[in-house]
């Protein structure tokens, strides 16, 4: 008989452990208590107009490729995944403007802007970054890593300290560009995790390479087509999706977890119980014991929740036309800008502001001329007694201030369709510790820029997937965590079966 397994959440790190677990044999159910698949990959519609709700940016297509091709499957026969060129277009408030690009050529000719000696910056840091890569590749994206011990199993000496043990982020691009404006723009990949480029270690400078290497990408029809993709797929492989069922708790008997119990009193047998919710508030939520709570604080010392968001979804009667697919524009002071966020923990008065533009790359997302404008302003995770301290229609303001200033002049009397996402939503919508948008931050003091475990310390059969748990955050990161973690359980399985 088949073993089961209970996938608590339908976001896309669930859904891909889902798929593998299947692939491997067991029975799966996914439990998910909103009305659809994707978790904050999730798509909203208006007034013509269509928007990604969250993830707008495609990196590392191969995690997406390796999932599908586990179950003999080919992705492209799901969805569609095209590469976008430029990358982003930046805008600084002193009025300068680089283009991102993985045209080398192009990507000089850009940097000349700023700088003199382009050539042998950008040789450098790409060389540096792919080196960080390579060494990743090795261990970082191939197993689930709870700690450097893990991490030593894997490499050399040598290999480690070519990870630049000792720098942060910022040190690794100070050393190799020292020029202002390029440093925030490249510091500014690492928020593609949610963490803050002076205090996150140098090894997550490889998502230079994984930008200008590997490229960026967009998923044709909307982001959300991957988790229809995703859904597609765990209905032929015969898993069980049940929607709209909000799980109430584990139902655990000394160290084993024998499956959940939903709100309406359905319980739920499981072998194996995968939480796609995170594990803090897994363990503060859904365990129904004293020791969950505890394990939670303790937790929550080590690993911090990465940054949550205001996020702004604006359909325009017009084309900004200075505007790209992926636009940043950045803050005056970079260093003041994180220490708002990470260290005083409130947000920035001058923060940087991101928009993506799906339209550019796909007439389906909004009506002919017009924009679909998604406006992602990067805030502090709720602390406890934080839910309402911020006026958040106060902060709206200072944002489309900011756009105004920089360029988008009218955008405000532009605006025929708004909805809008705070931290407060995003916790109540998904979960996240303090409404984080990518799990946990990466801190080279706190937590060494390791995750939390993907199998639970406290109970032998419960397993973690998601932004919390490594590789981290963003759709790649999540997606491959379902896969290192469904690899973890089977190696654990194996271990338990009679030589």
């Amino acid at each position: 008989m088949k073993k089961k397994a209970i996938v608590v959440g339908a976001g896309l790190a669930g859904m891909s452990a889902a798929i593998r677990l299947a692939g491997d044999g067991y029975d799966v159910k996914i439990i998910e208590k909103n009305s659809n698949v994707g978790g904050k990959l999730n798509k909203r519609e208006g007034k013509g107009f269509s928007f990604d709700t969250g993830p707008s940016i495609l990196t590392m297509p191969w995690v997406l490729e390796q999932l599908f091709s586990s179950v003999h499957r080919r992705v492209e026969d799901y969805i569609t995944i095209e590469r976008v060129e430029p990358q982003w277009r930046t805008f600084f408030e002193d009025g300068t403007k680089i283009d991102v690009t993985s045209d080398l050529p192009d990507m000089l000719e850009e940097m000349k802007k700023v700088s003199g000696d382009t050539s042998a910056k950008l040789t450098e840091l790409i060389h540096y970054a792919e080196n960080m890569y390579e060494l990743c590749m090795k261990s970082f994206y191939k197993y689930s890593l709870a700690d450097l011990k893990d991490l030593k199993q894997h490499h050399t000496l040598k290999e480690l300290m070519a990870m630049d043990p000792l720098s942060t982020v910022a040190d690794g691009t100070k050393k190799r560009l020292n020029n202002k404006y390029l440093e925030q723009m490249f510091n500014f990949f690492v928020m593609y995790v949610g963490s803050n480029p002076y205090q996150a270690p140098a090894i997550l400078n490889q998502l230079i390479y994984v930008q200008l290497g590997l490229g960026i990408h967009y998923v044709k029809g909307g982001m959300y087509n991957i988790a229809e993709g995703m859904k597609k797929l765990l209905n032929e492989l015969r898993v069980d999706i049940q929607l709209n069922t909000p799980v109430d708790h584990l139902v655990i008997e000394g160290k084993e977890v024998k499956g959940i119990r939903t709100a309406d009193g359905t319980l739920h047998e499981a072998d194996i119980v995968v939480s796609n919710l995170e594990a803090i508030p897994a363990y503060r939520s859904l365990v129904p014991h004293k020791e969950g709570k505890k394990e939670a604080k303790k937790l929550n010392k080590k690993f911090v929740p990465s940054v949550s968001g205001l996020v702004l979804l604006l359909g325009v009667d017009r084309q900004f036309e200075d505007l790209k697919h992926h636009n940043f524009f950045f803050s005056e002071n970079p260093e003041k800008e994180f220490h708002d966020i990470f260290e005083k923990g409130i947000p920035s008065d001058d923060p940087t502001v991101y928009i993506g533009i799906s339209a550019r790359s796909d007439e389906t997302q909004a009506p002919k001329g017009k924009d679909n404008l998604f406006v992602l302003t990067h805030v502090p995770p709720l602390k406890e007694g934080d839910h309402g301290k911020y006026d958040w229609a106060e902060y709206r303001e200072l944002v489309l201030d900011k756009l105004e200033r920089n360029g988008m002049k009218g955008l405000r009397d532009s605006i025929e369709f708004e909805y809008r996402f705070t931290p407060e939503d995003l916790e109540e919508l998904y979960g996240p510790n303090g409404g984080s948008i990518y799990g946990v931050a990466s801190d080279k003091k706190k937590n060494g820029g390791f995750k939390i475990p993907a199998k639970s310390e406290l109970y032998d059969n419960l397993y973690f997937v998601g932004g919390s748990t490594h590789p981290g955050g963003g759709v790649p990161m999540v997606t491959l965590s379902g896969q290192l973690t469904a690899d973890l359980i089977k190696e654990h399985e194996t271990q338990k079966q009679p030589s």
